[in-house]
């Protein structure tokens, strides 16, 4: 884990600007992987600086800008990968091969255009409950926590076909899931929903383990737009209390 490979999970992971790496190393991003959680954390802050922003305002606004933040710093990457799956999940019918075959169909369908609606209005609303219970700076910590999951399931799931998946296999050593996973515990005092996090990652490999049989770089943005989503609810019920 170097700083090149941090920036290569930036540059990868999200459209901020960050310095140039140079030439690409075919192991960059295999790399790389380990340091997806830290590009979390920069997503993270760019969502709740925009938050605070729309909280000068309104805070139907605040969250709204969240959102737009969420997307633009993302490149609505992972919102691909959701879109994508839930049309392989929509047309497979439990044939895995015909799974795999809508899976890399490039087109969006009926099934992922409502999967991006609903995820998009899903954050939308929390965004704004969490707001309402002055708890948007949570959301520093929500993307980065999203973003140990890729760690996992590169680490323990089979990686299919040729794409992201495969490149990255056998590039997370267990002492990188201990670093990650010590974080996360020891920010528990500040925020005491985000150990849930392991939950839904848990849920999610489940999930990819029974259902596709692996990996691939769609279920992983899908499974970061789950989490993260699944954290946003967990979040939201803490602030209630």
């Amino acid at each position: 884990m170097t700083l090149r490979h941090f920036r290569v999970a930036v540059q990868f992971l999200t459209r901020l600007p960050v310095p140039a790496v140079g030439d690409q190393l075919p192991d960059d991003l295999a790399c790389a992987t380990p340091w997806f959680p830290a590009a979390g954390l920069l997503i993270g802050a760019v969502i709740a600086a925009a938050t605070f922003v729309g909280t000068l305002f309104d805070p139907w606004l605040a969250a709204l800008f969240g959102v737009l933040a969420w997307v633009l710093a993302t490149g609505a990457l992972h919102l691909d990968g959701l879109a994508d799956l839930a049309d392989a999940a929509a047309a497979s019918h439990g044939d895995r091969a015909r799974f795999m075959a809508v899976l890399k169909d490039p087109h969006v369908g009926a099934f992922g255009v409502v999967a991006i609606v609903l995820q998009l209005l899903a954050k939308l609303v929390l965004l704004r409950l969490l707001v309402e219970n002055n708890a948007a700076s949570w959301l520093v910590a929500i993307p980065a926590a999203a973003r140990f999951g890729p760690v996992v399931w590169v680490r323990t799931l089979p990686a299919l076909g040729s794409g992201l998946a495969d490149r990255c296999s056998g590039s997370v050593k267990a002492p990188h899931l201990a670093i990650w996973a010590a974080l996360i515990i020891s920010s528990a005092p500040a925020a005491p929903w985000l150990p849930g996090s392991f939950l839904l990652i848990a849920l999610w490999w489940l999930y990819l383990k029974k259902r596709v049989g692996g990996v691939t770089g769609d279920c992983h943005g899908a499974g970061i737009e789950m989490v993260e989503t699944g954290l946003l609810i967990l979040a939201v019920g803490f602030a209630g209390f």
